[in-house]
């Protein structure tokens, strides 16, 4: 039986934020569903996006009270990271700024869920 780790977003509609991640983190769509949709992270980790009109059992916690972080390899892809996202229209909480663990920026997806881009501090 594979071993995966899931990241669980509680999303208004699966499809359409399915395609958002695809669009944006270059994955494929492997699942998609009314209720539920995945793409690969990286290996062995999963981002599952799951209708929170079905989840089971219901979420208490609104978008926004936690947040999926991205890893680059340097302060340059930060600001590239970010030119992009910005271009597209992401709403954007905090442009790129450094802070005690690195170089970050935080957007949001359409449904509201925290997006960090970050390179550490040591990289």
């Amino acid at each position: 039986m594979p071993n995966f780790s899931f990241v669980l977003l509680y999303v208004e509609n699966p499809p359409a934020s399915a395609g958002f991640y695809a669009d944006l983190l270059g994955r494929p769509i492997i699942e998609n569903s009314p209720s539920f949709a995945m793409l690969p992270l990286s290996e062995g980790v999963m981002l599952g996006l799951w209708s929170r009109k079905t989840v089971e059992p219901a979420a208490a916690a609104q978008a926004g009270a936690s947040e999926v972080a991205f890893t680059v390899e340097d302060a340059a892809a930060v600001e590239a990271t970010f030119a992009d996202w910005n271009k597209r229209g992401l709403n954007i909480l905090q442009e790129p700024v450094q802070m005690d663990f690195g170089t970050t920026f935080v957007a949001t997806d359409p449904d509201g869920h925290r997006l960090r881009v970050f390179v550490p501090a040591a990289a």
